[in-house]
């Protein structure tokens, strides 16, 4: 988590010496690099929730560093990313990856479900909130009430910022 911003970024991996991918890159990198030369794993995607400096900040060092792939929505004109829609499905190594289209927060911001297990959010929620809106509060309850409220209850929910 970055301690100005508060934003976070995410690293998921299937197991030790196998695949990885970022999620968000506007925390410091150090603890994620640390993450993955001690469990051996190869990063092969970089998952962009939307575009605001504070959740892909760091892009281009993952890009440079570890070659990854960048996805995001075509609606958030990441530069060099390859497009990613809502239900798309990304498969690396045994991760199973769905996008969700979750706009109100931004006009392409994307949830991703990881192994049917966790849904990270980017700024459709907060900690303890939802994210604030600088597109469209209508979209924004959409996303929250038919989208992210209709993902199974015990589903882990990891907010694009925290506020520890």
């Amino acid at each position: 988590m970055d301690e100005s911003w508060l934003s976070n970024a995410y690293l998921v991996a299937d197991r030790p010496g196998g695949t990885a991918v970022f999620i968000d890159s506007g925390a410091p990198l150090v603890p994620l690099v640390e993450v993955i030369e001690r469990l051996d794993v190869q990063a092969t995607h970089l998952l962009t929730t939307h575009a605001h400096a504070d959740h892909v900040a760091n892009h281009a060092e993952l890009e440079r560093r570890f070659g990854v792939t960048v996805l995001a929505a075509p609606e958030e004109g990441v530069p060099g990313a390859e497009p990613l829609r809502h239900g798309d499905v990304l498969e690396a190594g045994d991760l199973r990856i769905e996008a969700l289209r979750t706009p109100g927060h931004s006009p392409g911001m994307l949830a991703f479900v990881v192994n049917g297990e966790a849904c990270f959010t980017g700024d459709t929620l907060f900690a303890g909130s939802i994210g604030g809106t600088r597109d469209s509060f209508d979209d924004l309850r959409r996303s929250i009430m038919d989208v992210l409220m209709g993902l199974p209850p015990d589903l882990r929910v990891y907010p694009g910022h925290t506020d520890e």
